[in-house]
């Protein structure tokens, strides 16, 4: 594959079972993988993916390789020490089609002061904020 032109900032995942969270992260961001690198015991080395005019990177989770990576998936921590925050056009649409694919409801989409906002947890434990345009606006 080719070498991706990376953004200043991009968010990097761990997750347990990489190679599934790369096809729910397609279904439900409508994310498309742009490198993807697998190892030899069927885990997820390293994958880019280009979602909504960003880059979301992430792997499966390297337990032997903690000391170096310092990181951890959020089911193996029992929760995330962060959120990502997701704009989109229309919140709805891109949380329902979250839903669908299997995240859970944190906090249904409603209007805010700064626009509409939802909060999910997809299935490898990470929370994602979804927010854009007020219902209105």
């Amino acid at each position: 594959m080719s070498d991706p032109a990376y953004p200043p900032l991009s968010p990097y995942l761990m997750v347990k079972r990489g190679p599934e969270a790369l096809d729910w992260y397609s279904r439900a961001f409508d994310a498309e993988v742009v490198e993807r690198y697998d190892m030899d015991d069927g885990r997820l080395g390293h994958a880019t993916l280009s979602l909504n005019g960003g880059s979301l990177m992430l792997s499966d989770e390297f337990p032997e390789m903690a000391e170096i990576t310092g990181t951890a998936s959020p089911e193996t921590l029992g929760g995330t020490t962060s959120s990502v925050n997701l704009s989109v056009d229309d919140v709805d649409r891109w949380f329902d089609r979250a839903i669908e694919a299997g995240a859970i409801a944190l906090r249904p989409p409603a209007d805010e002061f700064y626009g509409r906002h939802g909060k999910l947890r997809d299935p490898y434990g990470h929370v994602w904020s979804i927010i854009g345009p007020a219902r209105g606006a």
